[in-house]
């Protein structure tokens, strides 16, 4: 049996046809969102985030791929029976690193979908609100125990 993590989130989420934000540039972009996480709070060195944008409007102008370098928090907030866990840190985007900010909220509730409630990367990119994704494919890590 592994060890039990206190908080943390895994994710395999996928949203196809998604209005962004990108800064400096006006309107939204659409395209296909694939969220990737691996996070414990006692494991922060070895935890690890993926963001992938598949431009389908402007096909592939706006293409990037962010992974985490250094995710320096991790807090678990139980609202009911549902889970919310914010991931905070640092990452990169080819050359360029940015700071960055993730919420993901696992819903219990069977008919319900998990939700990316937020995704922003600062100076760069925001998903503008929350994106519902398949149930499932967020797994909060920690709540029970809150």
């Amino acid at each position: 049996m592994g060890v039990l993590c206190p908080c943390g989130v895994k994710v395999n989420a996928f949203k196809e046809s998604n209005n962004v934000k990108f800064d400096g540039v006006n309107g939204t972009i659409k395209g296909n969102l694939t969220y990737l996480a691996d996070i414990c709070v006692t494991t922060l060195a070895t935890s690890t985030l993926s963001l992938e944008f598949d431009d389908t409007e402007t096909p592939n102008q706006f293409s990037f791929l962010f992974t985490a370098n250094d995710i320096t928090s991790v807090t678990c907030k139980r609202e009911g029976q549902n889970c919310v866990v914010t991931v905070q840190g640092t990452g990169t985007i080819g050359e360029n690193e940015f700071s960055f900010e993730a919420v993901f909220r696992d819903q219990v509730a069977t008919a319900a979908k998990d939700n990316v409630q937020s995704f922003v990367i600062n100076n760069f990119f925001n998903q503008n609100g929350a994106v519902p994704v398949t149930q499932g494919s967020i797994v909060a890590l920690g709540c029970q125990s809150l």
